[in-house]
């Protein structure tokens, strides 16, 4: 278990490169996604994952990359391999990445998803540097349960979420308050809290603040 402090603390001046990087990806993902997707794909939790990515990078926040990390390591990870054998057998193992040979969609719009490939190493970068704000499963959790409760009412076909039908019997688990509230609790249970117990064994926790620990800085 890593007990010890990151080597950054927290704010902007940690990330004085990859800052200015997740601004710029912010400009031209964000728009290409609303035109080609439409700005109800930013309630995907893989998409929000990415606005609290760059937002983490850009204030140097570990709480908000402990978020992003919990959300999507693993569903990133599951994306790449599905990418991956289908690309090899032409078969899907997971499913979610159908639309990356689906020609209505524009190729440069789709080779944006591509961003999948190299977030998870990402973010594991950022982590090591600022260190995993113990509070992003609970602060996670309590935002995936109010996105999934939107997801219900926006576009309610698309099934965003999984908000309305789960992914395997293709079935609502009840009313909606039911339904949200069980698929809350499955991807909490299934993907957040084990990513959680993983990051919290191996990535140092914040450094303090007032503490000069920025590279370079007076020791």
């Amino acid at each position: 278990m890593t007990d010890g402090l990151a080597p950054c603390v927290p704010g902007p001046p940690a990330f004085p490169r990859a800052r200015g990087l997740a601004l710029a990806w912010l400009l031209i993902w964000a728009p290409a996604y609303t035109w080609g997707y439409g700005w109800a794909n930013f309630l995907q939790l893989c998409d929000l994952a990415v606005i609290l990515t760059c937002v983490g990078l850009w204030r140097g926040s570990p709480l908000l990359l402990g978020m992003s990390a919990v959300s999507s390591l693993v569903v990133d990870v599951a994306w790449d391999l599905d990418l991956a054998f289908r690309a090899l057998t032409g078969v899907h193992v997971f499913g979610g990445t159908e639309y990356m040979w689906d020609p209505r969609f524009a190729l440069p719009l789709r080779l944006l998803s591509l961003f999948h490939l190299v977030w998870p190493a990402l973010l594991w970068w950022a982590l090591r540097r600022v260190g995993y704000d113990r509070r992003a499963l609970l602060a996670q959790s309590l935002l995936a349960l109010v996105v999934l409760g939107m997801s219900r009412v926006v576009q309610p076909d698309a099934n965003i979420n999984f908000a309305r039908a789960d992914p395997f019997t293709h079935r609502s688990w009840g009313p909606a308050p039911v339904h949200v509230g069980l698929t809350t609790l499955a991807l909490v249970g299934l993907v957040y809290a084990p990513t959680h117990a993983l990051l919290r064994r191996v990535m140092p926790r914040p450094a303090l603040s007032g503490r000069p620990r920025y590279p370079g800085a007076a020791r």
